[in-house]
Formats: structure tokens, C-alpha cells, sequence
């Protein structure tokens, strides 16, 4: 008898082995159609699984991350067979699900075009009609090698042969088409009810710039027309608010071919930087921060201690300076260390929090970067909290506190993850264990609802992530605390406790930003570069409507810097109308408008990005009104 617990707590019994399927078609055969797969003692399989032991079991829709992964990564396979059928010449690389859907890789002598992706689409829409049902086998080795060279898919031969000796080798079959695949899958094409492809791009296989590029066609699957849909206009505004359209447009930034991956700010965009600078500033004043400035070049030594030379000098750039090796530092935390170690310190002196806006450099692929989202130069919002370990608790909650007001102030929704050990970590057991339950305790404490990412933490110690949500429903991951008992190790930083013996201190690196310059880019998306006041690079614009009232325009402009108001005087010989559609293309939250009338009566007429028309009103009354705005920082997008 396999006893099969549901989520709920109810057993099921069963007299011998029986397959996923049949478990939940026991429990019902409404939530059986809308299964995509199972999880099977906490491990993801698909529905096809036979149970043979007593174990528990959870039912996965598309409402779940899992169920989604497994129905796009079944779409992914109804792509490649599209694309063979239509080009059978075209050999596969890999195609897996992502969280917007799915890709997969060609290899293929022409370029596939927008009209091709057109075509197969319809393939794909064909082999959904038909229903087919996916089943897995599995091959030896030398099976699994001689059956892909076989069909003549030379970058599966490789895949294989990269896997361990002992390596189950996996295949999915479905109608003619078989691909290499671990899974899972759902049970049949027809489970993916509506599919669009999206796009293609260059990626070189495996990542590395010295293999050959490869085409990557891009699509996302649902279950439902209407969902997809949805996800399409979705699409649509988020072209509309894309930030490096929007970054040119407004005269904020730009990227240059002298500097890939280096963005160049413009006196507008300074301003939006340094708005955010500034509060960043006020803020961690405010609670007990004190500012920093590390260097840019270290020593290489440095970052042998640290640990980052075996774990991440792959992303790092390197110089020499009088026949000695630096480099240009990634992270600020072995800057910050520095600046700890300087000095002894007191528990009395505990915690102590230094920030710092730290620029680092990373290397990335020319084919990953994105405008301000991805590049090889950013300036991290870092803070490093040195602690004992009894303020691990209470520090952690005011890192959580603060991220949690900040993202609230932008209009931003969040969802919290919590990620544990890596595979390349380095350090004890025991620390880690400590450092992650310590994450655990004060989340709870925060009474925040979290995911757990296994195996996805810093290789110094374990962290969570804030994930935000914009007003288009996307998600950035930006925030992050990382708990870190490693570093105070490696650099032998000391405290002198209560009983005047050296103590060794807990470390947090956190940021709440992420990146300067990717926040930037994200409110402008979030915002559609219709800044709120405090943040926008032009408060008010003051338009003449003829040269009679420049004078006057020219007494409120220097009343408005005065109060330090950004204001911009358009004296320009045109049309009024003309004026206002400019000034309303740049996002400028207010217009002043002076006609022959408001100069007599020395009042302004104001027109409001948001509510329109305003009308006319006292010059100090408006005043008033722009500058509550920006001392509360009211939302006015």
C-alpha cells in the first residue's frame, strides 16, 4: 500500500505504484486540466511520474512559478519542433523556460526573419491542435551520444559528453520530434493553449564569445487567449516606456560605441541622480549611517583575500601600476573592511553602519547589456553594518525597514526572497546555518512573506532579495542583505566585548537602490519619464504668450530659483500652443502661462501635467502648493 499526503493533510492510499496523473485525477478532475506538474517530496516532476514509495504531494497550476516553468519549457520543445519540421537542416542548441516564457537557440546557415517567425508560429499553433503526448526515456552514455549524432544535433553530443559518467541521460519524445531534456513537461502540446513568439536575438553558445553565435527565438505560452493578451499589451506599454528611448527623448543619458556598457549622464539625468543621491544621504543619516569613499584600484592581494579572486574574477578588470598588479574593484566591501580595520574598535561602538555610493565595474557580455539595466559601470547605494552577533536580529530589521519605506515612496509593490548556500561557497557549516536561520528569524519578525531560493546566495553567506513590482507588472530584482560571517574572518576584524577580550564582529552588506543608475533606468519605466516634482529635472516652465509679459516671466523665474524651484524660462518667438505641447513632451510637472492679463493682476495661469487647467492663481499660492510636493514627495505622475 503507498500512502500519497496532500498539501492539505489528507492521505491517499493506493495498492501499488501509480502515476502523478492518476493521483490527481483522485482528488479532482477540475484541478487535474489545470495540472501542469507535481512536486513530489518538494521536487518538481511531471505528471507522467510513477510513485512507487509513500511520499507527499503538491499539485502545480500556471498559477504557480513551477507550473508556468513547465508548460513554457513544453512550448519551448513545440518551438524546435516547428522549426524542424519547417528547416530540418537547423541543428538545436538549448531551449529552456525563463520568466517571461522561453527561448531556444539554432544553429541555422540564413537569418530567421519577423515574416519566419510568422510561420512558425502557425506550425507550433498546428502541433498544439494535434494534441501530441510528450514521453520520457532514458539511454546509456554511449546510446545517448550515437542517438543525437544520429539525427545530427552536434551541440547535444556535446552536452552529453559534459555530463558526469553517472549522469541519467534524458530525452523527451513528442510525435516525430525527440530532444535531449531533463524536464519536467506536461502531458501533452495541447496543454499550451495560446503562444506568441516575440522576437530573435544573438547569443553565443554556452555564453563565451568565442563560440559560435547563435539565433535565439524568443516566445511566451499560457493557457489561456486572454492572458496572452493581456501579456501582449503589457508588452506594448512597456515599449512605450522603455528607458533608453525615453533616456534620449528627455535628454537624460546616452551610451556610446567609444564606451559599451559605460553610460554617460546629461546635465537632466544629473539631476535625477542627484535627487536620489541626496535622499539616499538624508535618509541613512538620519538612521545612524556614516558616509564613506573607498577607492576604485586595489591591490590584487586584496581581492585574493577577500575570497573574490577565486569566486569572481571572471567579471573583474585588472591593471598595473609600477610593475604591480590592481585591480578595479566589483564591490565596495573589502574597501569598507579597510576602513573598519583602521581602527579597534568597542562593543560600545556597535553597531557601526558605513555607507557608501562606491563606483564598481563588472565585465559583461556585449550581448547582455541594456541601456542603464545592464552595464560594466554602476554605482552601488552599499552599506556595510559591523555588529555583534546579538544585533544581527534587530539590524536586519532596520535594513528591511528602511527598504521598505523607500520603495513605498517610488509607488513600487515588493515580494522578498531568501536565497542559502551556493555550491562555491567557502566557510563552515555552522556559520552558514547560523547566518541563514538569523535571515529566517527576521523576516518572520518582519512578518513578511518570503520565497526560499536553495542555493542561490552570496558564496560569503546568505542574503535576501527585494524584488520589485512596477506599475506595468514587472518585476526588478534591485535590494538586497547579505549576512556575512566570512569576511570578518578572512580579514581577523576584532571588537573588544564587555569582558575586554577580542570578539569577532558579524558583517551585512546591503544595498536598497541595487544600482544607481539601473533604478534610474527602472523609474523611468516605472514612471514613463514623467518624473514626480521633487525628482524631475524641470519643476515648471514659464510661458510667455507674448513679449509684453517676458519681464514679468523673467521676475518669477528668479523668485523660483530663489526657493530653489527648477524652472525654465521659454522666451521663444512661437506659438503658445506650440510651447505647451513641448513642455508637456518634456514631462514637465507645471506650467506657468502669462498672458497680458495675469501680468495686470500679478497672478499666474497654471496648467498641471496630471489635472490640466489649473487656472489663475496667486503667485505665492501656487508656491505653496509646488512646494509641499516636493518636501512630502508626492507622487503627481
Amino acid at each position: 500500500m503507498i500512502k500519497v499526503t496532500l498539501k492539505d493533510g489528507k492521505v491517499l492510499e493506493f495498492e501499488g505504484p501509480v502515476k502523478a496523473e492518476e493521483v490527481v485525477k483522485k482528488i479532482g478532475m477540475g484541478l487535474y486540466k489545470a495540472a501542469m506538474a507535481v512536486k513530489i517530496d518538494g521536487e518538481v516532476f511531471d505528471l507522467m511520474t510513477e510513485i512507487k514509495n509513500d511520499c507527499s504531494i503538491e499539485v502545480l497550476t500556471f498559477d504557480d512559478e513551477d507550473g508556468r516553468w513547465t508548460l513554457r519549457h513544453t512550448a519551448s520543445h513545440i518551438l524546435a519542433q516547428a522549426v524542424k519540421r519547417l528547416y530540418p537542416k537547423v541543428k538545436l542548441a538549448i531551449g529552456p523556460a525563463i520568466d517571461t516564457g522561453f527561448y531556444y537557440d539554432f544553429d541555422a546557415d540564413f537569418s530567421i526573419t519577423p515574416e519566419m517567425l510568422e510561420t512558425i508560429e502557425k506550425e507550433m499553433e498546428k502541433i498544439i491542435k494535434e494534441d501530441l503526448s510528450l514521453e520520457r526515456f532514458e539511454l546509456p552514455r554511449i546510446e545517448a551520444i550515437k542517438f543525437m549524432e544520429d539525427l545530427g544535433e552536434s551541440y547535444k553530443v556535446e552536452l552529453i559528453k559534459d555530463l558526469p559518467e553517472d549522469a541519467v541521460i534524458s530525452f523527451y519524445k513528442q510525435g516525430e520530434f525527440t530532444d535531449l531534456c531533463a524536464g519536467p513537461h506536461v502531458l501533452s502540446t495541447g496543454r499550451v493553449k495560446a503562444v506568441k513568439l516575440l522576437s530573435v536575438a544573438g547569443a553565443y553558445w554556452r555564453g563565451d564569445e568565442k563560440n559560435k553565435m547563435l539565433q535565439r527565438v524568443y516566445g511566451t505560452a499560457f493557457t489561456k487567449k486572454s492572458e496572452l493578451e493581456d501579456y501582449l499589451k503589457m508588452l506594448e506599454e512597456a515599449k512605450k516606456r522603455d528607458h533608453r528611448k525615453l533616456g534620449k527623448e528627455l535628454d537624460l543619458f546616452s551610451i556610446h560605441e567609444e564606451g559599451p556598457g559605460f553610460p554617460f549622464f546629461h546635465p537632466k539625468g544629473m539631476v535625477v541622480r542627484n535627487m536620489l543621491e541626496d535622499f539616499w544621504r538624508k535618509e541613512h543619516t538620519r538612521r545612524g549611517y556614516k558616509e564613506i569613499k573607498t577607492p576604485i584600484i586595489l591591490n590584487e592581494a586584496l581581492w585574493h583575500q577577500s575570497g573574490h579572486w577565486d569566486h569572481y574574477k571572471e567579471n573583474m578588470y585588472f591593471t598595473k601600476i609600477d610593475e604591480m598588479d590592481y585591480a578595479i574593484k566589483p564591490m565596495n566591501c573589502p574597501g569598507g573592511i579597510l576602513v573598519y580595520k583602521n581602527s579597534m574598535h568597542s562593543y560600545r561602538e556597535l553597531p557601526l553602519r558605513m555607507g557608501e555610493l562606491g563606483l564598481v565595474h563588472r565585465h559583461e557580455i556585449s550581448g547582455a547589456l541594456h541601456g542603464l539595466m545592464r552595464v560594466r559601470c554602476f554605482t552601488q547605494d552599499d552599506a556595510h553594518i559591523f555588529m555583534t552577533p546579538a544585533q544581527i536580529k534587530d539590524e536586519v530589521l532596520g535594513v528591511i525597514n528602511l527598504t521598505d519605506y523607500v520603495y513605498k515612496l517610488f509607488g513600487f509593490e515588493y515580494h522578498v526572497e531568501l536565497s542559502t548556500r551556493p555550491e562555491n561557497s567557502m566557510g563552515s557549516d555552522e556559520d552558514w546555518e547560523h547566518a541563514t536561520n538569523s535571515l529566517r528569524e527576521a523576516l518572520e519578525a518582519a512578518k513578511l512573506d518570503y520565497k526560499v531560493n536553495e542555493g542561490d546566495g552570496a558564496f560569503y553567506g546568505p542574503k535576501i532579495d527585494f524584488h520589485l513590482k512596477d506599475c506595468i507588472g514587472r518585476t526588478w530584482q534591485c535590494g538586497t542583505i547579505q549576512l556575512d560571517f566570512q569576511m570578518p574572518e578572512r580579514f581577523d576584524l576584532n571588537y573588544i566585548g564587555e569582558d575586554g577580550e577580542k570578539h569577532r564582529p558579524v558583517m551585512v552588506h546591503r544595498t536598497i537602490f541595487g544600482s544607481i543608475e539601473r533604478f534610474i533606468g527602472i523609474l523611468i519605466e516605472q514612471y514613463a519619464g514623467a518624473f514626480p516634482t521633487w525628482l524631475s529635472p524641470v519643476q515648471v516652465k514659464i510661458l510667455p504668450v507674448t513679449d509684453r509679459a517676458n519681464e514679468y516671466a523673467k521676475q518669477l523665474e528668479a523668485k523660483l530659483k530663489d526657493m530653489e524651484i527648477r524652472v525654465e524660462l521659454d522666451l521663444r518667438n512661437e506659438k503658445i500652443g506650440y510651447k505647451i505641447r513641448e513642455a508637456q513632451l518634456e514631462k514637465t510637472p507645471y506650467m506657468i502661462i502669462l498672458g497680458d492679463k495675469e501680468v495686470e493682476a500679478g497672478n499666474v495661469s497654471v496648467r498641471s501635467r496630471k489635472e490640466g487647467d489649473l487656472g489663475s492663481m496667486e503667485f505665492d499660492a501656487f508656491i505653496e502648493k509646488i512646494k509641499e510636493e516636493i518636501d512630502k514627495k508626492i507622487s503627481n505622475i
